[in-house]
């Protein structure tokens, strides 16, 4: 009797592809890439961008909520194929982004056969692909065609314009845009308090959006940020009313109209957290300012937010803050117990730009 022979081992054009994405949420778009992915490359990295990043109606999931409701979507043999891993955004340092990237891939990308791994990124057509490429030329392009009429940020949208019209969609119209442990993962998120914070942060939104439909073109707001350090703490102001409500935040606010930027910074300083500084000694302690642009980093929209670094004095004892009634609550917070998940909007990425601090987090 003749013994048959082992099958053939499937042949992979790549040891490993790349996918990167928000996947806020996970839809069949993004499964579709998986999918091409898992029948071109013997492994398959995802990385999950914007993780460790406070909820907002931008960022609603947190990563391991990503993670389980991307995981369910694949059945066991593709997620022994599958890895997961969490991104942090470097909003103003691409080459602190880049090598995020590339150490990531590094200790997971396997060698096989004893020669170095064959490496690509994977994308869908006129995604980010392109971008990506450019950052990592290192590594092959493989595009994926778009499945047309599926948007991540109008499937948000929907979910948070109110709660009646979310649990509809959620029941009724997802299945063509969502994997079933998505929805699933959804309907339990509509019945958490941060689901109902993110839909009054919505209604925020839309009231604040309803007050500039008429301007002649779209607003541009301009504001002030100040990160002040001392003695290895650095000066935070805790939110008490939506957006962002509990999270902490630089002490800032916007300009006035005959104000020059510097002018508002102290300004804000003196009284909205009324910092016990002498304004000569604050102007001498600037080390550094810069202009913070991301389109996408404020909930208003298109927000300019020019930072100032005040690095004051070593001392014992660190100045006294007066609390302001009604107005947020200033505190000098360690710079220890800085996470990014703790703090509005991307003042984490602004203090991060100052200070030096370390991108690298322990996955959640």
């Amino acid at each position: 009797m003749t013994a048959t022979p082992d099958a053939e081992p499937h042949e992979y054009d790549f040891d490993c592809l790349v996918f990167i994405g928000r996947f806020q949420p996970t839809h069949l778009g993004h499964l579709t890439v998986i999918h091409q992915a898992l029948k071109r490359a013997r492994q398959v990295i995802v990385l999950i961008g914007s993780a460790w990043q406070a909820r907002s109606l931008r960022n609603p999931w947190r990563f391991d909520e990503r993670r389980r409701m991307l995981r369910s979507a694949f059945d066991d043999e593709d997620n022994e194929r599958l890895e997961i891993v969490p991104l942090l955004d470097a909003l103003y340092n691409n080459d602190v982004w880049v090598r995020d990237v590339q150490r990531k891939v590094r200790d997971i990308a396997s060698p096989s056969h004893a020669r170095l791994p064959r490496i690509g990124l994977i994308g869908a057509s006129r995604g980010q692909s392109s971008y990506y490429l450019s950052l990592f030329p290192q590594w092959e392009s493989v595009s994926v065609p778009m499945v047309e009429g599926i948007s991540a940020s109008q499937i948000r949208e929907r979910l948070f314009r109110s709660p009646i019209a979310a649990a509809d969609y959620a029941s009724a119209g997802a299945s063509h845009e969502l994997p079933p442990g998505v929805i699933d993962g959804i309907k339990q998120f509509l019945e958490t308090e941060a689901y109902q914070q993110l839909v009054e942060e919505q209604g925020l939104l839309d009231q604040y959006r309803r007050a500039w439909a008429q301007a002649p073109y779209p607003p541009i707001f301009v504001t002030v940020s100040a990160v002040v350090v001392q003695s290895g703490h650095i000066l935070l102001v805790k939110r008490t009313a939506a957006p962002g409500k509990g999270l902490l935040a630089l002490p800032g606010g916007f300009i006035n109209p005959q104000e020059r930027l510097l002018d508002a910074c102290l300004r804000e300083l003196r009284e909205r957290v009324r910092l016990k500084v002498p304004e000569p000694v604050l102007k001498g302690s600037l080390r550094g300012q810069r202009l913070f642009d991301e389109p996408h980093r404020s909930w208003r929209g298109r927000t300019l937010a020019e930072a100032f670094y005040f690095a004051l004095r070593p001392d014992q004892q660190l100045p006294r803050l007066k609390p302001v009634k009604g107005g947020d609550h200033a505190r000098w917070v360690p710079l220890a117990d800085l996470e990014p998940d703790t703090l509005f909007e991307d003042h984490f990425f602004i203090i991060q730009n100052f200070l030096g601090l370390p991108a690298d987090f322990s996955s959640p």
